[in-house]
């Protein structure tokens, strides 16, 4: 049986131009319904992040998100993850200077480094109690998160002799039962604070440990002047120049994130490299 040459039908449709007026008209006010939508979804993400509640100086869906990455960045860190360091005449001859928050009284003649412990008296330590522990030198690239770097050479204590010489940094429980090692006796954070407290931060205790992270007294093998952070500082190489708090005034351990200067003001709170 042959089959038919005879093109199948298709049902007329009117020309555009043609359409009745009501199906134009119908037409029409869906397309402004679904724009209209549209535009309400990014405006009513915009108002959702505007007006959430925030925390540390941020919106809490973006703090969300920098909080997420810190979670990441933390499960790579890692004290044989070293950074980069140089021969001293890499070092720049003249440290660049960025920032006087907490530095614009005068260095107080009697200044102590204020150590709080749990349940005990704060240690009051001398610049020279600090000296008496093995030195350390670094020369390393610093970076500042607006976006300049350059080779710098400082010298001071490792933060983490420090810690282990005046038993620091491990919660009172787990000194009681014996596990005063491993990273579950530790507090989980770190507070340091200017004297006048116009500076602070708060840092990790896995970066405040790591090998590299020291309590500078000297940089270019001279004493720190006042604008570098004397008597006392913190160089941190694995933190961006916003963790690395000059002229030392109060440290202290926590397992709640300490104040952090920045981070109040929206930046973020791990700024790790």
């Amino acid at each position: 049986m042959s089959q038919s040459s005879e093109p199948p039908r298709r049902t007329a449709q009117l020309p555009k131009d043609d359409l009745p007026e009501s199906v134009v008209r119908r037409r029409m006010i869906k397309a402004f319904g679904w724009f209209a939508l549209a535009s309400a979804i990014p405006v009513g993400i915009y108002e959702w992040i505007t007006h959430s509640v925030g925390a540390q100086g941020i919106k809490r869906p973006l703090r969300k998100v920098i909080e997420a990455n810190e979670q990441v960045a933390r499960t790579y860190f890692s004290d044989n993850h070293l950074v980069r360091t140089f021969p001293v005449e890499a070092a720049a001859k003249k440290a660049r200077v960025n920032g006087y928050d907490g530095l614009k009284s005068p260095i107080p003649e009697d200044w102590k480094l204020q150590v709080d412990r749990v349940n005990e008296e704060p240690l009051m330590l001398s610049l020279d109690d600090i000296k008496a522990l093995p030195k350390h030198e670094i020369v390393y690239e610093f970076k500042c998160i607006e976006g300049w770097s350059q080779i710098q050479h400082w010298g001071g204590t490792r933060l983490s002799d420090f810690v282990e010489k005046y038993k620091l940094g491990t919660r009172p429980g787990a000194a009681r039962s014996g596990n005063s090692t491993g990273a579950d006796a530790l507090f989980k954070y770190i507070g340091l604070e200017t004297p006048d407290k116009g500076y602070y931060v708060g840092i990790d205790i896995e970066s405040a440990l790591h090998p590299q992270t020291i309590l500078a007294y000297e940089l270019n093998g001279q004493p720190l002047n006042a604008p570098h952070g004397a008597p006392l500082r913190l160089i941190i190489p694995v933190k961006y120049g916003v963790k690395n708090l000059k002229r030392i005034g109060r440290i202290f351990f926590s397992d709640e994130k300490p104040r952090d200067f920045w981070a109040e003001r929206g930046y973020d709170y791990y700024v790790g490299l």
